[in-house]
């Protein structure tokens, strides 16, 4: 199989409770498609362990109390009507038992109330989860909802998309593999 017929596979595993963070996901995974690569979307609390042979590992999680949410966190979200299924696990407990393959690039995104040092980053926090475990440095990206239950800011979703897509395309520059549609 040559590379370009070898098409880059993508997993983003995302925790969402009002549907903001998912919503990001979905798009981050369009734009992943628009540059050739298969990308499919999974609830942090229902992803096993990623394949062997993963590209692109994308963890996407929203900001609560300025870090990774917390059991304690999502109840809160419970409480103020979370409209997507929370469960009991999260980004922060797949971390903890996953084991990602030495061979898989990784982004992380996160939705935060505004992009300033006061509101804090879940991305950030898991980056430097990775850094200290030797994976080197991961893309990061915030994207901002317009409170704590949404909606998501203007233009966001399509940023969002264009992320994916640019992401997807310096990374399958780097290994050499494209798929149906990349280039476009």
């Amino acid at each position: 199989m040559t590379a370009a017929t070898t098409a880059a596979t993508a997993l983003v595993i995302v925790e969402s409770h009002f549907g903001n963070t998912r919503t990001i996901a979905r798009a981050v995974a369009a734009g992943l498609a628009d540059a050739g690569v298969r990308a499919s979307v999974l609830d942090a609390d229902r992803a096993g362990a990623p394949p062997a042979d993963l590209d692109l590992l994308v963890l996407g999680v929203p900001t609560h109390n300025r870090g990774l949410p917390t059991a304690g966190s999502r109840a809160a979200a419970r409480r103020q009507g979370a409209t997507a299924a929370v469960g009991d696990g999260g980004v922060r407990e797949w971390l903890a038992t996953a084991s990602i393959p030495a061979r898989t690039r990784v982004a992380i995104f996160d939705t935060v109330t505004a992009r300033n040092w006061l509101s804090g980053s879940a991305a950030g926090a898991i980056a430097k989860t990775l850094r200290r475990a030797g994976r080197g440095e991961p893309a990061v990206r915030s994207f901002v909802v317009d409170s704590s239950r949404g909606p998501l800011a203007d233009g966001e979703e399509a940023a969002a998309r264009a992320w994916g897509r640019e992401w997807a395309g310096a990374q399958v520059a780097q290994t050499g593999q494209a798929g149906p549609g990349a280039g476009r």
